[in-house]
This record gives structure tokens, sequence and C-alpha cells, in this order.
């Protein structure tokens, strides 16, 4: 019997603001433990919360951006369940009047084509603190304890870890494009449940849905879901039965372990919070979140083929980082040759950013004088090659490339009577490449020409190099 598997995702996406969600503490990450704390997120009794209105803010740009219904009336909720990292011994969330429900983010597959991954739901919540294991105790930092969190529910439209995969990845581009979260993985700032199961081929009811946590990565989520979906599958050929429950993902071993048996919502005793008003949300409201809307990563995509008529894949690296995509648009729209300028982006540039572990908001070089240093080679001033050493120069000092060659005397000769004189220097030194050349093997001349590059220390005009040669070696 042929199975197929069923996947939803659970997106939980800490947003970009400066304070947390019911208090003023501030949510920067990587500060000294347990020092970005009030009695508020530290859950003294008394306290009473204060509702952050850039969260809400951003939690609709969010709904807009993937098509949901913004309810003009959500609450808040209490959800209670016990463990260290939760000071409150409950989290306040939204359960069944979120602020955003239903909406689509499309994914590509192979071949060109796309899919719809339906959203159930998007809503926020308070994240928890951040629990450390040592070898003989543990620790809880509660800096991150209140900090804004969205969860970005969707339907069981994924059949496999490769959709689940482009999925995440759609989902953090739009957030990212929209301010809305930084979503690096390595702060804790985008993570992820998978809820999955197998059932076999043309069977419409589900099977038993297994969730799976501890996955850091997007690259997690994939291997994880390939390994439950084979463990699952092999279990109900064996005729077993497959349990719900909440399963841990370790990616060292490459497997899944059980944590505990899933719970349902009736567990978590939900019921309305009584010290936090509901949340109203105005056309006003709504009209104001859309002003701030940005263009999404797949109009901006198509835009970049069109506009600066790059392949799809170009645009699909470019695009894939906000920052970059900004960068390069700086770049080519100044530019006659905005595809030179994408080549020299993702080649040089992201090699050279990679090499000194910086980000293009780190880099030195200015997009105008990337535009620069294109119009450079184009017009013949400089070489390709010597374009290359201009740019790593470029890259360490931050200078313009007009500069540079002008303190570098790195300008490409042009001049024919110089060239000439490499040229004859070249052919009396090499009578053999000059031989092959008129014995009918045409690549000798290649020989030649990198002679005349090093005679004129690579400012030779390589065009017309070849040029001058062809006339020579044929009698011209």
């Amino acid at each position: 019997m042929q199975y197929e598997a069923v996947i939803g995702l659970e997106v939980h996406v800490q947003l970009k603001t400066k304070s947390k969600m019911f208090c003023g503490c501030a949510t920067e990450f990587g500060g000294s433990p347990n020092t970005q704390v009030c009695p508020v997120c530290l859950g003294y009794p008394g306290v009473l919360p204060v509702m952050n209105e850039e969260a809400v803010s951003k939690t609709i740009r969010t709904g807009l951006m993937i098509g949901s219904k913004v309810a003009g009336f959500s609450k808040w909720d209490r959800k209670s369940y016990f463990y260290p990292d939760m000071p409150k011994n409950y989290q306040i969330s939204q359960y069944d009047l979120p602020l955003c429900a239903e909406g689509a983010v499309e994914i590509k597959l192979d071949g060109g084509k796309t899919k719809a991954i339906g959203v159930t739901r998007a809503h926020l919540e308070e994240d928890v603190a951040k629990s450390t294991h040592f070898e003989t105790t543990s620790g809880v930092d509660f800096n991150r304890a209140g900090v804004p969190l969205m969860e970005v529910v969707s339907e069981p439209d994924m059949r496999s870890p490769e959709e689940a995969f482009a999925y995440i990845t759609a989902l953090k581009e739009i957030l990212v494009s929209g301010g809305i979260s930084d979503c690096d993985m390595e702060k804790g700032q985008l993570r992820c449940d998978s809820n999955v199961s197998v059932r076999p081929i043309g069977q419409k009811e589900f099977g038993e849905k297994v969730e799976i946590k501890n996955m850091n990565t997007i690259s997690g989520v994939r291997r994880a879901l390939a390994y439950e979906i084979q463990r699952q599958t092999a279990a109900l050929q064996k005729g077993e039965k497959v349990s719900q429950e909440t399963r841990r993902w370790d990616d060292a071993a490459g497997r899944t372990f059980v944590m505990r048996t899933k719970e349902y919502a009736h567990d978590y005793r939900y019921f309305p919070d009584p010290d936090l008003m509901p949340v109203v949300v105005s056309e006003e409201m709504i009209a104001a979140a859309r002003k701030l809307l940005p263009e999404l990563p797949e109009a901006k995509r198509q835009r970049f083929i069109k506009q600066y008529g790059l392949p799809e894949y170009d645009a699909g690296v470019l695009v894939a980082d906000t920052a970059l995509a900004g960068y390069y648009e700086k770049a080519a729209v100044a530019s006659k040759n905005p595809k030179a300028i994408s080549n020299w982006v993702m080649t040089e540039l992201l090699g050279k950013l990679s090499e000194a572990k910086r980000t293009i908001g780190e880099c030195a070089i200015q997009p105008e004088h990337l535009t620069e240093l294109v119009a450079l080679v184009d017009g013949g001033q400089i070489s390709g090659k010597i374009g290359k050493e201009v740019f790593a120069e470029m890259f360490d000092s931050g200078k313009s490339p007009g500069l540079i060659v002008k303190e570098k005397g790195l300008v490409q000769v042009s001049d024919t009577g110089a060239l000439e004189g490499f040229v004859n220097e070249a052919i009396a030194k090499s009578p053999k490449s000059v031989a092959d050349f008129k014995a009918g093997n045409e690549g000798a001349i290649n020989f030649l020409k990198g002679q005349v590059m090093k005679l004129s220390k690579g400012k030779a005009n390589p065009q017309l190099v070849g040029e001058i040669l062809q006339r020579k070696l044929r009698g011209g």
C-alpha cells in the first residue's frame, strides 16, 4: 500500500518591537541573563499587563500580506500550563478569536508550478523564557519571557518535506520584507513546530497526528519531516498503531524521540484574560497598516525580471534577502547594464561578504560605486581583470573605483601604437605559438593574448589586443 504525508506547520515569529508584549522591558537579543525583566514579565502577583500596540499593528500587516481577514474584535486568553520557563504558570495568548484568520502563502514547486498553502490563523501571544541545561544543573533566563510572539498556523496542505521547506522560506521572505521580524533562527526569532501524519493514498481521513519540536533550522524541519514520515509509514506497513504524541527532533542523531503524550485544547483550560481589554480593530487602523505594506517578494521578483532583464535565478537570489535586493536596486537603477550589476553582486560581493562574515548592511562598497565600476569596465577604461582588483580594494577601503584607478594608475591601455609594441614583443618571444596558429590551431592565439596582458601588467584592452594579433598573424 502506498502512503502520503499530511503536513501542517505552526511557525512562531518574534516580532520586531523595542519592548515586550505586555510591559516596557527591552527585547534586544544577547543581554546578560535576567537583566531585561520586570515584575510584569516575571509574573509577580498583582501586576497588570499593558498591550503593545506596535505588535498588534505588525500582526495586522502580516495578515494583510498573506490575504487574511483581520478581525474587528479579538480577545486575550490565558493558556495554563506548568513549566519552569513560564513565570505565571499561564501564557497570555489568543484562542477562539485570533487577530487574523484564513489567508494563504504561495510556494514554488519543481517545474515552475505554484501551490497555495492555506493559513488557518495568525495570532499574538507572549514568548516564554529560555532554559539552559548544564551538566548537573539547569538555568532559566527570563529576558525572552514576554517578547511579542506571533504564531502563524497553516492548513494541513503540505504533502512533502520539500513543500514544508518552501512554505517556511516563502513566509520568512514575506515577514522580513515587511519589517515584521528579522526571522533570525539562530537568535530564536523564528521557530517551527510540525504536525505530520500519513495515510493511504486516496483516503480522505487524516492519520494520527504527531507534533515535532526542537527544530531550529529550516533544513532541520525538512530532515525531521523526512524521518518522521518514514517512521510512521514503516509502522503502518507493519500493522502497528501511530500514537498522537509530541516528539523532539535530535538533529545530530537524525531521528525523533517521544517527549510526551499530545495535549488537547481542553488540557490548557483556556479562559478570557480578565486583566486585558479585547482588541478592537477599526477600519482606520487597517488602512494605516495597509499604507505600510511593502512590495511582496514574488511581485518584486517578477518586476526585477521585467525591469532589469534578469534571469529568474538572479531575481530569486537577490529578492531572497530584502537588504540585498535594496542594495542591488540602488546600483542597478542608475546603470546601463543592470545584468552586470547582478553578476558582480552575486559572485564578487556575496563571496567577499561570506569570507569576511559580514552582512550587506556592513558592506563598505556604496551601491553607486558599484554602478561606477561596471561603467568603467563596460566603457573600456579598465579590463574585467583589473575590475576585480579594484573591487577588492573597494571592499577593503570603501573608496570609489575612479579614485582607486587614478591612485594606482590602472587605466586600460587602448592606444594602438602602445598595444602594437606589446603585440610585436609577444610574437617575437613566442615563435612556437605563432607557428601553431598559422598551422591552423586557432586556440594558440590565446597564449599570445596572455603574454600581451603580462607585458602590459594587465592594462591592455583585450578586445584591441585580439584584433591586432589577428591582423598581424594573418599577415595584415
